[in-house]
């Protein structure tokens, strides 16, 4: 028989997250009472003067090919964006690409050679992982300290170490990283002369405190990727547009890579990431308004119910602990009581007993699920 598999593939597992929500969705299509509290996706439709931006580009024949690191006028409002938050950016310093997780894959695959090694705070995001191992990278897990709010990474990090990614706020825990962490991570950084990839997906849904950009610190700049995009904060996962910002050197190679891989992000899409960065923003303080409200309402719960979770200052996450092995916790929940959720073991190794609770659905569905949550622990 023919050996038609990769080795770099054969060791990557499926995304927990899409799979459980396959479920929940199958389940759903058989008439089941589902409610689908595992996927990290707004339930509120994409704004519609983007949607018109859209339209409008598609009917002025901007669908062709564009230059592969963005169009000129998307550049332009990325680096303003952050230029308005305090950082010397420039257009050269940003590349545009079909998804943050996109951008994520392009940085990680243009800095990590194999053997390097990646830290990864334990739980992250899934799938940073199946990035670092497609690269060849290690991946170096450094699990969190009580409270969630700081990690141990000066216990771990080496002079092979490349890269330390990090994510605030933080999927799957909501957790915003304070500044004494984040100034942590600058120093060892500078010291160990290693990058950071900072996802900052996030960073517009915020309720307490502020979440801040490693960049922002003395001589980070340079050594920081920043991801960010806009599936979260306008509500656009299906339109697939993210970017990176970082150091010239590093967007060269991103870009390089980007054409000859997805050649650039679709056009028109483009245009309508221009329309959402420079137009009216009160739809993103709506959206977050009602997702603090609905995290207040799943806070009050699991708090009742006595469980233990990670304090959810931003996002729309929390992260529970169950105090049962998560697989099978959110396997036997979503068979019995028709809530899907998604078991810490897919972030990670150290938070087995733990589950990720997503609260991008409606205020009825928090209720219900919450009730069949109690009904179900009891």
């Amino acid at each position: 028989m023919v050996k038609t598999i990769s080795k770099r593939v054969k060791n990557i597992s499926p995304s927990a997250t899409l799979t459980i929500s396959a479920e929940a969705k199958k389940l759903a299509s058989m008439g089941k009472p589902v409610i689908n509290m595992s996927v990290g996706e707004p339930d509120f439709n994409t704004p519609k003067h983007i949607i018109d931006a859209a339209e409008k580009a598609m009917k002025e024949g901007k669908t062709f090919y564009t230059p592969t690191k963005g169009i000129p006028e998307l550049l332009d409002a990325i680096a303003d964006y952050y230029s308005e938050k305090g950082f010397d950016i420039s257009p050269e310093n940003v590349i545009v690409t079909p998804g943050a997780k996109y951008a994520i894959f392009e940085a990680i695959m243009s800095v990590i050679d194999e053997g390097d090694e990646v830290i990864l705070l334990d739980p992250s995001w899934v799938s940073y992982e199946p990035c670092i191992k497609v690269a060849g990278g290690k991946v170096v897990w450094v699990p969190h300290s009580a409270g969630f709010e700081d990690a141990p990474v000066e216990e771990y990090i080496t002079r092979k170490t490349k890269l330390i990614i990090i994510n605030s706020p933080s999927n799957p825990l909501g957790v915003i990283y304070p500044e004494k962490f984040l100034k942590k991570i600058r120093d060892l950084a500078i010291d160990y002369e290693t990058l950071v990839l900072s996802d900052e997906i996030y960073d517009r849904i915020v309720f307490e405190d502020k979440a801040r950009s490693i960049a922002e610190f003395e001589d980070m700049l340079e050594k920081t990727i920043i991801i960010n995009g806009f599936s979260k904060t306008y509500s656009m996962t299906g339109w697939r547009l993210g970017y990176a910002i970082a150091n010239k050197d590093i967007v060269k190679y991103m870009t390089r890579l980007q054409s000859h891989s997805v050649s650039h992000p679709t056009s028109f899409v483009q245009y309508a990431g221009v329309a959402a960065l420079k137009g009216d923003q009160s739809c993103v303080d709506k959206m977050v308004k009602e997702f603090k409200v609905r995290r207040d309402i799943m806070m009050e719960h699991i708090k009742d119910m006595g469980l233990e979770f990670a304090p959810p200052k931003g996002a729309f996450y929390m992260f529970v602990n169950v105090n049962k092995d998560s697989m099978e916790f959110c396997e036997k929940f979503l068979k019995e009581k028709y809530v899907a959720t998604t078991p810490g073991k897919a972030f990670g190794n150290s938070y087995s007993t733990w589950i990720r609770l997503s609260y991008a659905t409606s205020r009825e569905n928090i209720e219900e699920a919450m009730n069949r949550l109690a009904e179900f622990i009891s």
